[in-house]
């Protein structure tokens, strides 16, 4: 059993900042890319930012420069720092993991957390 949980939501006004983390737990013997999406009601979840094993990330334009996603292979936890932030990034955040359970790539699977909610009020 996989688990991913997240913290770090809430509410905060335009300009300021929140910290998201998701760490994973169970059964693991690798995690290659993590990352987050979000999303809004009637919208397609949106790709927002990926980490991989060695540390490459990518964003989605609208975010670049302003949020910044990292990782901890370690305690096997991604987070994301989401600074200056504007009442349109306002959503549901979701972390995702890629997470191999055995020495086998045939048991590598996505799972997610359960969303953390983002508002920011203008």
């Amino acid at each position: 059993q996989v688990q991913l949980v997240e913290s770090g939501g809430g509410l905060v006004q335009a300009g300021g900042s929140l910290r998201l983390s998701c760490a994973a737990s169970g059964t693991i013997f690798s995690i290659n890319a993590m990352g987050w999406y979000r999303q809004t009601p009637g919208k397609q979840r949106e790709l927002v930012a990926t980490i991989t094993s060695g540390g490459s990330t990518n964003y989605v334009d609208s975010v670049k420069g302003r949020f910044t996603i990292s990782r901890d292979n370690a305690e096997n936890t991604v987070h994301l720092q989401l600074n200056s932030l504007k009442p349109e990034d306002t959503a549901v955040y979701y972390c995702y993991a890629d997470i191999r359970v055995s020495s086998s790539y045939r048991t590598q699977f996505r799972y997610w957390g359960q969303g953390t909610q983002v508002t920011v009020s203008s």
